[in-house]
């Protein structure tokens, strides 16, 4: 009887779980509701100015006892000399592996390795980076090593010349990946190839580099007034300040007068260039023109044109060039703003040779679809979710919130740019979207990059214009 009975219960509870199933199965994706996204809650941060121009953004956070630094220097591979490209890269390197007047980079590993933390350096195309990560018992040892990294580099001769190996063996692989070509020549095609923007170290401007070009740069730009540092951490604020200016109260302001830079002067035209790669069945494709800063005001509007376009799974460009018409393996679309100077915007795929012009045609379509008529509601609400989820994922801990503040300060930004960011992008409607894509969309003047097998493109790249081909064939010797 109690087995009966047990046997009867068994077939309710499956008979339950089959219809709960299917109950959900039958409902629809599109009717599910998802709470609003909390608020961004940007902490306080403090803000100071040490007697020695340096400025500091400091975020106490408790939680681990963790101590982080990260610092800006305003410098750059935009100031280098035409004939010593790589020199900036090279100094970022050494100032770490060199070590300093007092001890060596292995001793600063030895020491470091110990209480396990790290102290890095690094100098990209507009800005010097340092780094340095801690247990709060470590702290003194952290910015004692940090202070003497930035303020006395040694640059030892034999650390240079590795640095110099690694670019040399750089430069030897740079046409080894097919689709680096293409982004790197098309860099130059849009910001010309001699622009700071889209230059690359070559074997005879890295030959050239000498051990007093990097003591004269790191001179030039490496001052504590030209330095900032955002601080995050198990830390009481006050003590923190004390500290900074404590073990860096030996380096003094200097006046640094910055190389002027020749501004992007971009003229809209129409061009096809391709790059002859035989040892490849696929050709990679970039195609577009200049993009725009984040100080625009129509950088909002653009921001979700951008992912209705070219980003994601849902995009245009994948559902078009990809899914339906089977034309790439990749598709891609970026309407990319900088902070100082304009990006780029671009186009592009991998495709089978056989099917190059046809993948062109089709991606340029798309860009025309974008500025003849409104975008469908849902295509501007998946956009805005989209962005809005991935963004409020960039600032989750205080350390990337403090870093992000400072790279606004950095860049004459206003702090409030994060909050304005969630706000500006919620009050963007479809209007401005068309309105943002014909004023700066120009699919009449797209530069148009091919990288592949030409005798095996479905149809010739003349048939887009007038073509022209670029050698990447790698200089052996500095250029005249």
């Amino acid at each position: 009887m109690r087995g009966n009975l047990l046997l009867k219960i068994g077939f309710v509870v499956v008979a339950l779980c089959f219809f709960t199933t299917a109950t959900v199965a039958q409902k629809n994706y599109k009717d599910l509701v998802y709470p609003e996204l909390s608020n961004l809650e940007v902490p306080q941060i403090k803000q100071v100015t040490l007697s020695s121009g340096m400025k500091v953004f400091l975020l106490e956070d408790h939680e681990l006892p963790l101590i982080r630094i990260s610092g800006r220097i305003r410098s750059g591979s935009i100031y280098e000399s035409s004939d010593k490209v790589g020199l900036a890269s090279i100094v970022g390197d050494v100032m770490r592996t060199g070590g300093t007047l007092t001890r060596t980079g292995d001793e600063i590993d030895e020491e470091l390795e110990h209480i396990a933390a790290s102290v890095e350096t690094s100098i990209g195309l507009d800005s010097g980076f340092a780094s340095m990560s801690v247990l709060k018992e470590d702290l003194d040892i952290g910015l004692s090593v940090l202070a003497d990294i930035l303020m006395n580099p040694s640059f030892p001769e034999d650390k240079i010349e590795l640095a110099k190996i690694e670019q040399r063996s750089a430069i030897s692989r740079r046409n080894d990946n097919v689709r680096s070509i293409a982004f790197r020549e098309f860099k130059k095609l849009i910001y010309g190839p001699e622009s700071v923007y889209a230059r690359y170290p070559e074997y005879g401007t890295v030959d050239g580099i000498i051990r007093q070009d990097l003591v004269e740069f790191h001179g030039e730009f490496f001052h504590p007034n030209n330095v900032m540092l955002a601080v995050s951490g198990d830390f009481d604020t006050s003590f923190m300040i004390k500290k900074i200016e404590e073990v860096f109260r030996e380096w003094k302001p200097q006046e640094i007068q910055f190389p002027e830079i020749s501004v992007v002067d971009y003229q809209f035209r129409q061009t096809v260039s391709v790059v002859q790669k035989d040892d490849t069945n696929q050709t990679n494709i970039y195609m577009g023109h200049i993009g725009g800063l984040m100080n625009d005001p129509d950088y909002f509007p653009l921001v979700l044109m951008n992912r209705v376009l070219g980003i994601g799974f849902t995009s245009r460009l994948f559902r078009e060039v990809r899914s339906r018409q089977g034309l790439a393996y990749s598709v891609f679309g970026t309407f990319s703003a900088e902070f100082d100077h304009p990006g780029l915007f671009y186009v592009g795929c991998q495709t089978k040779s056989e099917t190059t012009v046809r993948a062109i045609r089709a991606m340029i379509e798309q860009i025309w679809k974008m500025t003849q008529d409104e975008i469908k509601d849902e295509e501007l609400e998946g956009a805005r979710e989209s962005y809005l989820n991935s963004f409020i994922f960039k600032f989750d801990s205080k350390r990337e919130i403090a870093n992000r503040l400072m790279t606004y300060a950095y860049y004459g930004y206003p702090l409030e740019f994060l909050q304005m960011t969630k706000e500006k992008i919620k009050k963007v409607t479809k209007a401005d979207i068309l309105r943002v894509a014909r004023k700066h969309l120009k699919p009449d003047y797209l530069q148009i990059l091919a990288v592949g097998r030409t005798q095996d493109f479905d149809q010739s790249l003349s048939t887009l214009g007038i073509v022209k081909e670029i050698d990447v064939t790698i200089p052996t010797l500095l250029p005249k």
